[in-house]
């Protein structure tokens, strides 16, 4: 089968960064789909991962992990789909990426492709929608308020990918004034699209900004990224007791400045359930199942900006450099093989 994987970690302008292969096609035993992908989308795993992971045993590592595409086969262990079912999902760290024609994936963490959704529109949301639902709703618990507060939330980096979704799901889901960061015309249009109630700019400090509007200290504050240059804005704008999540990796993150204000901390990795295999790891089916069903009564949309035909290694190759760019608006994805 066609896939595009890597030996040699790195820099994205390299020829070998990512690179057009064969592999076997594989073979579903257990509780595992055999997915024909149609479509996948880039996040900043994909890039983190090709910087830094080298390949186990001189092998080819395939990225990627948001996949659209049709059940062609099932593990003997299956029991909630079938041959022809058109899925989406977000996969796992621990195991080969969706860069390729066919992919194993187990059931518990897939869900049914919103019916109203092209492939490519579906193909932004999995990874995404699930880092956010499992943000607000799992970890800083959004719909627990927080006593003397603002109720409201503040998304740092609300353009982004997990940032335009986090928009969308506390605005259909919730009755909390949503305050998201943007720095660029358009990136600033983009969010107020997608329901945004507030901008403001995260290039200049946020705490002056958050206070200039004039409703309060928010309640919670979730940071998708740059979170070490913003960590002091966030200490002094959060309300005292609030709750302050984060997605991104600082080198280092000094949480002592949030004891006076009893600020709790979350950190929120998408992968965590599926690499441990928790108890609770069919509830990322579950939760796809609900945002597909939020999308089809047109709650919530895509976040899909641009779309690249096929999926190959060129292609591949643009859509990581343009996520390391720091320029992209919403989800970037590829189509066919």
């Amino acid at each position: 089968m066609k896939a595009i994987g890597y030996k040699t970690p790195g820099t994205i302008d390299r020829p070998d960064a990512l690179e057009d292969i064969e592999l076997p096609h594989p073979i579903p035993t257990g509780r595992d789909l055999l997915v024909a992908v149609r479509a996948v989308s880039v996040n900043p795993v994909d890039t983190k991962v090709r910087n830094s992971a080298r390949p186990a045993d001189d092998d080819w590592k395939v990225l990627g992990w948001d996949a659209v595409g049709q059940v062609v086969e099932v593990g003997d262990g299956v029991v909630g789909f079938k041959p022809g079912d058109d899925v989406f999902y977000a996969g796992s760290l621990t195991r080969p990426g969706s860069n390729s024609e066919f992919h194993l994936v187990d059931e518990r963490i897939v869900g049914s492709k919103p019916a109203s959704l092209l492939d490519a529109e579906a193909a932004a949301l999995p990874l995404t929608a699930l880092t956010a639902w499992e943000m607000l709703f799992d970890r800083i618990d959004i719909a627990k308020p927080v006593p003397g507060s603002a109720n409201a939330i503040l998304i740092v980096g609300g353009a982004g990918g997990v940032g335009s979704i986090a928009i969308q799901l506390a605005r259909a889901l919730t009755p909390l004034t949503v305050i998201a960061t943007a720095s660029r015309p358009e990136t600033e249009a983009w969010v107020r699209e997608l329901g945004a109630h507030h901008v403001i700019d995260h290039s200049r400090p946020l705490a002056e900004q958050v206070a200039a509007l004039g409703i309060g200290a928010p309640a919670f504050v979730f940071s998708t990224t740059e979170t070490t240059r913003h960590l002091s804005e966030i200490v002094e704008l959060i309300a005292p007791q609030g709750r302050f999540g984060l997605i991104d990796d600082p080198d280092t993150l000094d949480v002592i400045p949030f004891k006076r204000k009893a600020v709790s901390i979350h950190w929120e990795l998408m992968f965590t359930r599926s690499i441990f295999q928790t108890a609770d790891m069919g509830e990322q089916g579950r939760i796809l199942n609900q945002v597909a069903q939020l999308v089809d009564e047109g709650r919530i949309r895509t976040t899909a900006t641009s779309t690249l035909t096929p999926i190959n290694a060129a292609n591949l190759r643009q859509a990581h450099a343009l996520l390391e760019s720091g320029k992209a608006r919403g989800k970037v994805v590829l189509e066919g093989f």
